[in-house]
């Protein structure tokens, strides 16, 4: 399954410099870990972002989201983001920052 390799080119020049991250092929798409907990990704031509349980309705209420429901059953503290949600660079940006400050919160896990 095909993923948007632009968005995954754009996250990693977001992050670079940030320590304690790896990538990981999951999904179908490609997935950022942070310390071993997962921050955010790309599949297809969606960005998902873990958000945590505190800021998943705020992260709802944004336009161009959903839940991220890749098994049939929505994942809470989890949302995924279309194409229009992250255009710009300050919008990944603070889709991103979203997903690290969460990843930061969990302990760390080996890689």
């Amino acid at each position: 399954m095909a993923y948007d390799e632009l968005l995954a080119v754009r996250i990693r020049a977001a992050l670079s410099g940030q320590s304690g991250l790896w990538e990981k092929k999951m999904f179908g798409g490609v997935c950022f870990l942070l310390n071993g907990n997962m921050a955010c990704g790309v599949i297809k031509n969606d960005l998902i972002v873990r958000v945590g349980p505190e800021k998943h309705i705020e992260a709802l209420s944004r336009l161009h989201t959903r839940p991220f429901d890749f098994t049939g059953r929505p994942m809470a503290g989890w949302v995924v983001v279309s194409a229009p949600g992250f255009a710009t660079e300050q919008d990944l940006k603070e889709w991103l920052r979203l997903g690290v400050e969460f990843a930061e919160t969990l302990p760390q896990k080996r890689k």
